[in-house]
């Protein structure tokens, strides 16, 4: 088994953010009075609101802005929001649905082998830190694709990064680095 053979890692996407908005001023009152599956928090100036299909939940903000959370694909994500932004619509707002943007994804990925963390670190220096009396993990920042990952001696590493591409190419880059701090099997 060698870092360059083809093998076949599962990249399951666990979280996608995106935001957009609505150009136009929301009345939350009138959200959390009439609206379904909603939870006014007037102390923070914000609505949430949930989807069943896809499952989401939206964060509303007056102004019109729009935080939605919980897809599991860029795809899912925009069809959540556009429904979220119909909803909004049929209780009577002008909703415009503009500047829509996936700005985070979280994905868990498994490495067939678990890792030996100190060793790891202290090849790839510059980029990687681990505190293991503060957190079990080996942070690693990939700058050019504002990624990070969590890689943990079990061989799991959970990227967070803007986009689905991103995090793919992030785990296809760490493998090899990875590969050679593998823990032997005797």
């Amino acid at each position: 088994m060698d870092a360059d053979s083809d093998v076949a890692l599962d990249i399951l996407i666990t979280n996608v953010v995106c935001v957009f908005r609505t150009r136009c001023h929301l009345n939350l009152r009138k959200i959390a009075l009439e609206g379904a599956n909603v939870i006014y928090k007037r102390d923070v100036g914000k609505v949430l609101m949930k989807l069943r299909k896809p499952r989401i939940t939206a964060t509303i903000w007056s102004s019109g802005k729009v935080i939605c959370t919980g897809a599991t694909s860029e795809e899912e994500a925009k069809l959540g929001a556009r429904r979220l932004a119909r909803s909004l619509q049929k209780l009577g707002f002008q909703v415009i649905f503009t500047d829509f943007k996936v700005v985070n994804v979280l994905a868990v990925c498994n490495m067939p082998f678990e890792i030996r963390l100190p060793e790891f670190t202290k090849n790839n220096r510059p980029h990687a830190s681990y505190e293991p009396e503060l957190h079990p993990a080996v942070c690693y920042r990939i700058k050019s694709l504002k990624a990070t990952l969590q890689i943990f001696s079990t061989g799991s590493i959970t990227v967070t990064g803007p986009n689905v591409k991103a995090v793919a190419s992030a785990v296809e880059q760490i493998y090899p680095f990875v590969f050679e701090s593998r823990k032997q099997i005797l």
